[in-house]
């Protein structure tokens, strides 16, 4: 059987850990549009972006189902798992949440997941 110190530990446990998936659930439902920042060409590789605007080209990978974006002359990287349930097509306008990222001396913004770019009416 528990004891009295054993139950409270326990329960302040369930608690913090409780607390924790709840701030994380939060911040993913609303908590990004704080934190990221507007895409510009001075970003830091790492930083959370937001970038808005028109999809200019759709590219596949020759490799994997990976997608590469134009998005106002910026790349977006999709990878697959991200590209997989998504419907793009070019002219559409896009709102998108990324991570910067330097490959093979070009900047990109990487998406992370689906939920991470809409398609704006």
């Amino acid at each position: 059987m528990l004891e009295r110190q054993e139950k409270a530990a326990l329960t302040v446990l369930v608690c913090v850990v409780g607390i924790v998936l709840a701030a994380h659930l939060l911040f993913n439902a609303v908590g990004r549009p704080l934190v990221a920042e507007p895409y510009s060409p001075e970003v830091p590789d790492g930083a959370l972006v937001l970038l808005e605007g028109s999809i200019e080209g759709i590219t596949k990978t020759s490799s994997g189902g990976h997608l590469i974006l134009t998005v106002n002359g910026t790349a977006v990287f999709l990878p697959e798992n991200v590209a997989v349930g998504l419907e793009l097509h070019e002219d559409e306008n896009v709102t998108l949440y990324g991570v910067v990222q330097t490959y093979r001396g070009k900047r990109e913004v990487v998406v992370a997941s689906s939920r991470d770019i809409q398609v704006r009416k």
